[in-house]
């Protein structure tokens, strides 16, 4: 498979992203707050950049308005995500948001008039198979289905919607000016909602201020104007199934910095999961017909 820039620029969002479930871990700082601070220290160091470079440009009204849409969607989607993932397990979380490609396949189908192809479903069924083997099959049998669970498959179909929506709106947006109007959006409408809810604004140690920046810096900067670059360029429905792979990273990162286990099981439920991610990069059409008259 040829690493163009599009494929490179997805590997290091998703690199990026992975140490966002570790960070939020730590509970430094509430979910909803922990969201708007993102977006805010995000529009605070990218603003000045594309006005002082003249890397901004105003879109048609229509596109704006899109890409505003995007901001509230993103941040939507993120403050759910680190509400659930608070007030459950991480790993219950993730995988309940992971199920974005099942709704970025049906929505490009429906909305964007994008047949997706069967390499992507065979994919998806052998990548969420490899999720579910990594996070156990006992797991299934302790779902909760509360309030957590809830918000977390809410977290997914908001993540897919904006997938969607962006990929319509960097046809024709270049991906600075759409970070920056997406961003200045999700700052903004966090904001009122934080104040709305009587969310703590101050109060948080040296470490959590830190966090906080980091994830601004990190997590959303690098890695989603890498991901934007990537979805400008490539399937909408490729990106959201590669973007599954950061759970791997993440086991990872956790075994390496929290000291959580990493067993055989995982270890095979992770590279199912990268399996099937490859195969939606295989350029040949797979044919279940032929796979099966072989048999």
């Amino acid at each position: 498979m040829k690493i163009t820039k599009p494929k490179l620029a997805l590997i290091c969002g998703i690199l990026c992203i992975s140490i966002f479930p570790i960070l939020v871990k730590l509970k430094l700082a509430p979910g909803l707050i922990s969201a708007f601070y993102r977006m805010t220290f995000a529009i605070i160091l990218l603003l000045p950049y594309v006005l002082l470079t003249k890397n901004f440009k105003l879109p048609k009204t229509k596109f704006v308005l899109l890409a505003a849409l995007c901001g509230v969607l993103f941040s939507s989607d993120v403050a759910v995500w680190n509400i659930a993932i608070q007030d459950s397990s991480a790993t219950q979380a993730s995988l309940l948001t992971n199920l974005s490609p099942l709704w970025v396949g049906i929505g490009s189908f429906f909305f964007l008039k994008v047949r997706p192809a069967t390499n992507f479903w065979i994919g998806t069924v052998v990548a969420l198979f490899g999720m579910i083997t990594l996070v156990g099959f006992s797991f299934f049998l302790e779902l909760n289905f509360d309030q957590a669970f809830l918000l977390a498959v809410l977290s997914g179909i908001l993540y897919s919607i904006y997938l969607l929506v962006s990929k319509n709106v960097l046809t024709e947006v270049d991906v600075l000016s759409f970070m920056t109007i997406s961003l200045l959006t999700s700052s903004l409408y966090l904001g009122i909602l934080c104040y709305a809810l009587n969310e703590p604004f101050t109060g948080f140690s040296n470490t959590g201020w830190f966090v906080l920046v980091l994830q601004a810096v990190i997590c959303q900067l690098c890695a989603w104007l890498s991901i934007s670059y990537a979805t400008q360029h490539m399937r909408a429905t490729r990106v959201s199934l590669s973007l599954l792979s950061q759970a791997v990273l993440t086991s990872i990162l956790a075994w390496l910095f929290l000291e959580e286990k990493i067993t055989l099981q995982m270890i095979f439920g992770g590279i199912i999961l990268l399996f099937g991610i490859r195969i939606t990069f295989y350029d040949k059409t797979i044919s279940i017909k032929k796979l099966l008259s072989k048999n």
